[in-house]
């Protein structure tokens, strides 16, 4: 007899898989200060250690996807869990700025492990409204947790330092690993692309040529772009421009992630992901100007944070439509089409965020805030236009 997980078994476990690539990347960002005096290096070097994580998330997914879509989920599971153990030892045991930033591309690449397979571990279980159901808590939890890892390591930074942290996420590495050694392998051997290496990435040129897919992935790309946009330049303007101390910044920054937390989780009331789509992306383009008329203009922090809530709230009902429609879209091949999706948003997200501290920060997040939903809302208008007509979008 097959073995199976509970319901809630896969819920816990795909839950805290999305938040691991997030927590990997952003929890020891508080500590950056005190890396700098450990490691005796500039701040610039110190911070090369985000920017890798960045792209080993990135690039581990185009590895992780077609891995799982090969051999399973659950080996490529097992072995990116213990990837990341020996990544996170190098990070605690490094000597030099250089060995900690090698070990963080490889602790990135473990890391999109968990990322990727989650989506595609939820695709094979689940259709229609039951993986709306699914990819929307997946969703909130991929909106809150760049938002709650940097929280939760401030909390951390002065008791334990940033040793304390990495040994932290060790921890939920061994949790994970736990997990995944329990876990019931989901993608049956039947539905397994038996093929070589080169046929199987010949898969991503399908997915690629998929247009409603793509459109589906950039829309998400540049919804990422806004959040991470979002995430580089409001500890600057709440605590700088407002002059709100990092307890109060700490708060209003929760404030936002429950709003994305929210509306991901309200989406799947909609009759179709579709309109769930066509709304958010229609409502990110009106909070985006108005937030970036008021922010070029100097406007209060009210103002601000009001339309910021507005913003992120349209962000997080994108964020779970765009992912459940990506997927269902491209089941066939459903580890490269999660390994894309991941990638892309990483990659969005590394391009925009330095991008806030240029010139003005209060008129360059103004700029992204507007521009990334409105490149989202012509990706919508194209992906909806070649599956459906629009009109049924604009009656309910």
């Amino acid at each position: 007899m097959t073995r199976s997980n509970s319901q809630l078994f896969i819920l816990v476990f795909l839950g805290i898989l999305t938040a691991f690539g997030p927590f990997v990347t952003d929890m020891y960002l508080p500590t950056l200060p005190a890396m700098t005096d450990y490691f005796h290096t500039t701040s610039s070097q110190v911070q090369l250690g985000l920017t890798a994580s960045m792209i080993g998330l990135a690039v581990g997914q185009l590895f992780f996807g077609p891995l799982s879509d090969k051999y399973g989920r659950r080996l490529p599971l097992i072995v990116a869990m213990c990837l990341f153990l020996l990544a996170t030892l190098g990070c605690l045991y490094s000597r030099t700025i250089m060995q900690f930033v090698g070990w963080r591309v490889v602790q990135g690449i473990a890391g999109a492990g968990g990322i990727v397979i989650s989506r595609s571990i939820a695709a094979d279980k689940y259709s229609g409204r039951e993986l709306a159901k699914m990819l929307a808590i997946i969703g909130a939890i991929n909106g809150v947790a760049p938002v709650a890892a940097p929280v939760a390591g401030g909390g951390m930074a002065e008791s334990v330092g940033w040793h304390g942290i990495f040994w932290v996420l060790f921890g939920l590495g061994i949790l994970l690993l736990l997990g995944s050694l329990h876990f019931a392998e989901s993608l049956p051997a039947v539905r397994r692309q038996n093929a070589r290496w080169a046929d199987v990435y010949k898969s991503f040129l399908t997915v690629i040529h998929n247009r409603r897919y793509v459109c589906y992935i950039l829309q998400f790309g540049f919804a990422q772009g806004v959040l991470f946009a979002n995430i580089a330049s409001s500890p600057f303007i709440m605590q700088e421009h407002y002059g709100f101390s990092p307890l109060m910044f700490s708060i209003c920054f929760g404030a936002n992630a429950i709003a994305i937390v929210i509306s991901a989780t309200s989406a799947v009331r909609f009759a179709h992901p579709e309109q769930a789509l066509y709304r958010g992306s229609v409502g990110m383009v009106i909070a985006s100007f108005l937030l970036c008329v008021a922010l070029c203009a100097g406007c209060s922090f009210w103002i601000y944070e009001v339309l910021l809530l507005a913003l992120l709230s349209m962000l997080g009902l994108t964020f779970t439509a765009s992912n459940t429609l990506a997927m269902d879209s491209e089941r066939a091949n459903a580890g490269m089409a999660s390994a894309l999706l991941g990638a892309l948003g990483f990659a969005f997200g590394g391009v925009v965020s330095p991008l806030v501290g240029l010139g003005n920060i209060m008129v360059s997040t103004g700029v992204l805030f507007f521009t990334g939903p409105l490149c989202a809302f012509v990706c919508t208008r194209i992906a909806l236009r070649r599956a459906f007509s629009l009109a049924q979008y604009y009656r309910k």
